[in-house]
């Protein structure tokens, strides 16, 4: 609990620690980037707060409110928060679903909306919500941008040509258009698209200059001068004199409210989305770290604060944060300064925006919203992966012909259920050596070992993912019946749930119950601690957990997988290991082992050979038939060593009345033998059952020559 509190405190104590840690060497470039900003922040406000279709005086309220809040709490040095292109649109969406345009209920719900999505994003960064946003695809907010643009450029072609369209939907809008253009007001349309041009003039050969502002002020200027408010030319009107008031707003209306929880919902994930895109891509050129969650707080007030103070739902501008970052800014100051020029420019130039024609501000918005669809960046993402290209068509598309909020939840919850289905099937697949012995390649380019299976698990072992890493596993113990031995690398598996637990214990069951055994190999730390906990550590054995493939093989090969597999069964070599072992000058007997017919050897278990070492003579001939490097590493003491790949040339010695007990590391090299020495005549030949394994087992003593394991 008091760590809790100390995060909430520091958080909403942020302007405290912004005044205590400023370092006056940046007032001047913050100053500096704050006037950049301003400038091109109001007549993007009064143009938004139009695309919203409410008072133009909303959008400069909005504007100065969301970046004082914002640069007070906000973290991002370089961000820029106020009235935005496509949430305004998003807006106007929202709205029209409680009231018509133009009247005070439409006014009013779109301050609440702004306090309801405000306390939303506020919430989610108290509770350290930040890293939700990279749930979110990219592709929703390229998606929803390009929507949005199209419709913002739709919506205003009406007032470039100076003519009236019904109705409000797309389809109706071109038809409109189509209409109008044989018709249009040729004063308006002249002047919107001389404003087009001087502006891609200003941006062509001065860069540097503002080119919205001078755009607008260049058609009020014709508008006073040629007189064109006489003459049909819709003009914007003198707006409100003085600071942002406060809004009456119907808290206590719990319809109202209903009405507006799902674009709420939709403004603040679409704004928190933009914020966290936009935030990241300058900060990844800055330098900068962020603070998500402080980030979500700074937005959540900035939106209540607009929402309080007459104004409508923000979210970051990614044009005005790139200038902000150009201009030199160093902190969140310089948001502050924007705020307070803006505010300083309203109550001086309220009363000359009188002549500024709408048609003038269609431009703008036509210019600005051209620039929200990023059509280089649609193209890569169709070009990608199938997941994030439905996302982008799914939103774009709902965008365009439905509901926009229904349409930017919609993308958010398919970007959710792409993840979902992304991570519910995580790549499983085999690996064995490359031909330097180096890496791990996937096992379709040499084939398989027949005893030892090698399976890279990418993703999680979580509820959603287990039961398709267990068919795989399943689907491949299958198809490779002969593998006994299954080692599971865990590198990239960073969380397991007890889903995770109960798969892998279901596949050791598997493999224990056909004589095999499964080892993990790179599992981290804290999946290692949660096994322990769960007892999975202790069920399976802490020596089936190895350190690292190299340390993995050498385990397995030397002391778990059967060498005589290896040596008279298995044409390939696919370890390193394999490479010294003696397979091609037994190739010729190896057939006779396999066709000969022979009576079933008698076993003697590791007691009773211990008994008939220790009784009176004649004792038996204990032959061990494994390798050599297998008996200098360990053997039964008075074992002969009388390799079964040499056994051929070694039996010549022996007495073919002679008790003989054949020994090997598991039984299987010692029937080949007994099947081969009873095939040339000895009669008196038996098995050590479980060979020396079993003998250990039993704890009786070996006999080691050397500490060589090779």
């Amino acid at each position: 609990m008091p760590s809790i509190t100390r995060h909430v405190s520091r958080l909403l104590l942020q302007p405290f620690y912004l005044a205590r840690d400023y370092d006056r060497r940046h007032l001047k470039p913050d100053l500096v980037a704050g006037l950049t900003v301003a400038v091109v922040m109001i007549p993007q406000g009064i143009a938004f707060a139009l695309i919203a279709e409410l008072p133009p005086e909303m959008g400069l309220y909005t504007a100065i409110v969301g970046a004082l809040v914002a640069g007070l709490w906000g973290h991002s040095h370089h961000q820029h928060t106020g009235p935005a292109n496509a949430m305004s649109l998003l807006v106007l969406s929202t709205l029209l679903v409680v009231s018509q345009t133009g009247t005070q209920q439409f006014i009013v719900a779109a301050g609440l909306l702004a306090v309801m999505a405000g306390l939303v994003q506020l919430l989610m960064g108290l509770a350290r919500l930040g890293l939700l946003v990279n749930f979110v695809s990219h592709s929703v907010v390229v998606g929803f941008s390009a929507g949005a643009g199209v419709l913002i450029i739709g919506k205003q072609l009406r007032h470039l040509l100076g003519i009236d369209f019904q109705g409000d939907g797309i389809i109706t809008t071109a038809r409109s258009f189509f209409d109008g253009l044989g018709a249009p007001h040729w004063p308006t349309l002249l002047l919107g698209l001389g404003t087009m041009v001087l502006m891609a003039a200003v941006r062509r050969w001065r860069p540097v200059w503002p080119s919205l502002l001078m755009g607008m002020i260049g058609s009020a200027l014709a508008v006073y001068l040629l007189r064109l408010d006489q003459q049909g030319v819709s003009v914007l009107g003198a707006l409100p004199f003085g600071l942002p008031p406060v809004a009456g707003l119907p808290v206590l209306n719990v319809q109202l409210m209903s009405q507006l929880v799902t674009g709420a919902l939709a403004v603040a994930a679409i704004g928190l989305v933009e914020t966290s895109a936009i935030s990241r891509s300058i900060a990844a050129q800055s330098g900068q770290h962020l603070d998500s969650n402080q980030e979500f707080v700074g937005q959540g007030l900035a939106n209540i604060g607009a929402g309080v103070f007459s104004g409508f739902p923000l979210a970051a501008s990614f044009s005005r944060s790139a200038i902000n970052y150009r201009a030199g800014a160093r902190t969140t100051v310089a948001s502050i300064f924007s705020g307070i020029f803006v505010l300083l420019a309203t109550l001086l130039l309220a009363p000359y925006t009188a002549l500024l024609p709408r048609t003038a501000l269609a431009a703008v918005l036509i210019i600005t919203a051209f620039a929200v669809i990023d059509f280089r960046e649609m193209r890569r993402i169709l070009r990608g992966t199938r997941g994030d290209a439905l996302i982008m068509v799914v939103t774009f598309g709902g965008t365009v012909m439905f509901q926009i909020d229904f349409a930017v939840l919609t993308g958010i919850l398919l970007s959710f259920a792409v993840y979902i289905l992304r991570t519910s099937a995580p790549r499983v697949y085999p690996v064995v050596s490359d031909l330097n012995f180096r890496h791990f390649i996937p096992q379709e380019a040499r084939p398989a070992c027949p005893q030892l299976g090698i399976m890279n698990i990418l993703g999680d072992l979580y509820f959603g993912a287990v039961n398709h890493i267990e068919q795989a596993i399943t689907k491949y113990q299958a198809e490779h019946p002969t593998q006994r031995f299954l080692l599971l690398r865990m590198r990239a598996v960073n969380q397991c749930d007890f889903s995770g637990i109960h798969m892998l214990e279901s596949v050791c069951r598997t493999y224990r119950e056909m004589g095999g055994d499964v080892y993990l190999v790179h599992v981290r730390d804290h999946v290692l601690e949660f096994m322990k906990s769960t007892r999975f550590y202790e069920e399976l054995g802490a020596d089936h957990f190895l350190a690292g493939d190299t340390a993995a093989l050498d385990h397995l090969f030397y002391r778990i997988i059967d060498p005589a597999v290896c040596i008279y069964e298995c044409p390939v070599r696919v370890w390193k290991e394999c490479q010294n072992l003696p397979k091609e000058e037994f190739a010729k007997t190896i057939p006779s082992f396999h066709h000969l017919t022979v009576q079933p050897t008698p076993t003697v278990t590791p007691r009773e050979l211990w008994e008939l070492q220790h009784a009176e003579p004649p004792r038996p001939l204990i032959i061990d038939v494994r390798e050599p490097r297998e008996y200098r590493r360990e053997h039964i003491a008075g074992a002969e060593l009388r390799s079964l790949s040499g056994l051929d040339e070694n039996c010549g010695d022996l007495l073919l009345h002679r008790s003989i007990v054949l020994v090997c590391r598991t039984g299987r090299r010692s029937h080949l033998a007994a099947a081969y020495l009873q095939h040339r005549g000895f009669s008196r030949v038996s098995i050590l059952r479980g060979g020396l394994r079993a003998w250990k087992a039993e704890g009786l003593l070996t006999a080691v020559l050397t500490g060589d394991n090779r």
